[in-house]
């Protein structure tokens, strides 16, 4: 496993998509709780974006669901928390749009983790940098890696560069 890497596609769709992951992670975690970001190239050349929080948790029958427009777990947590109900609704778009899948696993009182698997036929090798590979749209987003507490302001911006 290497934190190394770039990863091919349309740099606005993927930071749309990823910075979701990391601001539901923020918006549902209180404070005092712990948010890890990580990026890792997997020993079969795939990637893997992943967002683990110590945030509320998800009960197991509503996983199915979270990707719908508009759903969501608990409404009134729209009122407490902001939000459209878009959030990962657009993560999934952005995802198949990039041939990846994205893995969901929470326990309730304990937190979840939002995982995105890119193929390896997205990760390139290669330093951290944005590029141009072809077209105006598609592009190179560098790899990253990030730690952060729920209380760190911070922590939002640390999701995509």
């Amino acid at each position: 496993m290497k934190a190394s890497g770039q990863l091919a596609g349309v740099v606005a769709e993927l930071q749309s998509g990823l910075s979701n992951l990391v601001n539901n992670a923020v918006r549902y975690t209180p404070a005092g709780g712990a948010i890890h970001v990580s990026w890792e190239v997997l020993d079969n050349g795939n990637a893997r974006f992943a967002v683990t929080d110590t945030g509320v948790g998800i009960a197991p029958e509503h996983i199915p669901r979270l990707t719908e427009r508009f759903y969501r777990v608990d409404r009134s947590r729209s009122r407490e928390t902001g939000g459209t109900g878009l959030g990962l609704a657009i993560v999934k778009h952005a995802v198949q749009r990039h041939g990846a899948t994205l893995q969901i696993t929470s326990v309730v009182g304990k937190g979840s983790t939002f995982a995105v698997v890119f193929p390896a036929s997205r990760v390139r090798a290669g330093r951290a940098a944005v590029q141009s590979v072809e077209g105006p749209q598609a592009t190179t987003m560098s790899a990253l890696s990030a730690s952060s507490s729920a209380s760190s302001a911070s922590r939002r911006e640390s999701a995509v560069q």
